[in-house]
């Protein structure tokens, strides 16, 4: 049963209620189908973490649960797909594509161990890592292998996770027909570092909504850069010899180039990133920053030339305690660290813990993603559900079947919580180019799809409710007017959906007045 407390909106409630309607109406392989779309329903939404090989995925993934549990170092379980979802009880379940599991101990690290203890990977389908950490409670993150692996076999499993992989045919009650309609992410973190590549253009572009030809866009993609304090600030112009300034400035470059399948691409250290927020950073850390501290400025510049430089250099700092470190901080952070002991002498290590994290640049992506996902939840996770419904009564080859399912749909997006799946559409037909619409009216329905909050989907941050009321009501007119006269037959039906959207902004804003 679907657990109504755990949908993400009423727009979920009522995808959720059309596939139990017609359970008894559909075959029982199809009714099997909807069962599923209504259990990933009430489930957490699904966040991919995608990315080239060497990205540095994992040490992202750890940073956003606030755990170091997913394997950085290359073996056998960084070759599969693994999933993080919240649960009451911390283990690992090793999946295979028989359908059966295998319990797996933890790393003495607190890691997914780096083999499958005598299992054949290949015949391996994922990982189920069940964690208590709060933040999954709300999102299940999935650690991909990465594109660009040499494993033919990994790029597969990505591929698959991402939507990529071709639908198969089966015969059990739950066919691979079926179950590939209701699998896969519901939306992606894409990683990139500092050049973006054609297929990190093709990746984004195979990632799906379930297994719908709805591709990735700014509604369910958003990019990070990562290691941006590997930047040379000197090669980007306008950086002014600043590292973070130079990794901003590369990652709006990056923004242009990807868009429109992201929403935005931000900078993040995911190595300080994960030593801050998963307890990476300990006490002793801090008094060997401290230690280091003190060491004059001409042997400090001489070490902060190179990693190498930075372990081997003669002073007072055993070079054990330097490379350790350098795994947790990079000499970007250890830089940082040093220049806060210095600023402030009488800094504690949990102060010191904060200021790292915040030089990671985490915080923003955790914001970015909130916006972009979770307060998108119920029409990205519906939009999903109502593909798979589609590809179900497809799959089925019952005409009638199929137009009974078309019938309760057109029904369902008649209803007024529906016109946020319209303007999904609406924005996935001008993002991908299938409508085409001048530039400034594109970026204006790019703004109005693709966020969350009132303000910045009028473009007007800080507006007051007045003002934001009037811009609404007049962009309403607009676009009426646009439908009306001078679009074509495939404008006026963007025009109309986004005519809509602004006086339903209006009416929110009235409504909500006082």
């Amino acid at each position: 049963m679907t657990d109504p407390g755990r949908l993400a909106g009423p727009l979920s409630m009522s995808v959720a209620n059309l596939c139990r309607r017609l359970q008894p109406q559909v075959s029982a392989r199809t009714a099997a189908g909807f069962a599923e779309v209504m259990r990933r329903l009430s489930a957490p939404l699904q966040v991919a973490v995608a990315g080239r090989i060497k990205s540095g995925k994992s040490t992202l993934v750890n940073a956003l649960i606030g755990r170091r549990v997913a394997p950085t170092d290359v073996g056998e379980c960084t070759r599969l797909v693994t999933r993080f979802q919240y649960g009451t009880v911390d283990r690992i379940e090793v999946v295979f594509t028989s359908g059966r599991k295998q319990v797996l101990p933890f790393a003495a690290d607190g890691t997914i161990p780096a083999d499958l203890g005598g299992a054949d990977i290949s015949e391996v389908s994922h990982i189920e890592a069940y964690l208590t950490n709060a933040v999954l409670e709300d999102m299940t993150v999935i650690d991909t292998p990465g594109l660009g692996s040499l494993d033919a076999a990994s790029v597969s499993r990505t591929e698959e996770l991402l939507g990529a992989a071709k639908q198969g045919e089966g015969s059990d009650e739950l066919d691979d027909t079926s179950r590939n309609a209701v699998a896969g992410a519901e939306a992606v973190l894409y990683v990139v570092t500092q050049g973006v590549r054609a297929d990190d253009h093709q990746a984004l572009a195979a990632f799906t909504a379930a297994t719908a030809s709805r591709e990735a866009g700014p509604v369910n993609a958003i990019a990070v850069l990562n290691k941006a304090d590997t930047i040379a600030p000197e090669s980007v112009q306008g950086a002014e010899n600043d590292v973070w300034k130079a990794a901003t400035i590369l990652a709006e470059k990056q923004a242009a180039l990807l868009k429109p399948r992201v929403a935005d691409v931000l900078p993040v250290i995911g190595l300080i990133a994960e030593s801050a927020e998963s307890g990476g950073f300990t006490s002793a850390d801090f008094d060997a920053l401290r230690q280091m501290s003190k060491l004059d400025d001409p042997t400090l510049e001489t070490m902060f030339v190179a990693a190498d430089i930075f372990t081997s250099w003669d002073c007072e700092v055993p070079a054990g305690t330097r490379v350790r470190l350098l795994e947790r901080l990079d000499l970007y952070g250890i830089r940082r660290a040093i220049e806060a002991i210095r600023a402030e002498p009488e800094i504690t290590a949990g102060a010191l813990r904060r200021l790292l994290l915040e030089a990671s640049g985490l915080a923003a992506v955790r914001a970015r993603l909130n916006v972009v996902f979770a307060a998108r939840a119920d029409g990205i996770k519906a939009a999903a559900a109502l593909a798979s419904v589609t590809a179900l009564a497809h799959a089925s080859g019952d005409p009638a079947e199929r137009q009974r399912v078309h019938d309760a749909i057109e029904v369902l997006l008649a209803k007024p919580e529906a016109h946020q799946l319209r303007l999904l559409e609406a924005l996935t037909l001008v993002v991908a180019g299938a409508v085409d619409m001048p530039e400034d009216l594109a970026e204006e329905v790019l703004r109005v799809g693709s966020n969350a909050e009132v303000a910045d989907q009028l473009g007007m941050p800080g507006g007051s409710r007045e003002d934001l009321a009037a811009h609404a009501l007049e962009r309403a007119g607009w676009w009426r007017s646009f439908a009306s006269f001078g679009a074509t037959p495939a404008q006026g039906r963007v025009a109309h959906v986004v005519h809509r959207a602004y006086f339903l902004i209006w009416q929110q804003l009235r409504e909500n007045r006082g």
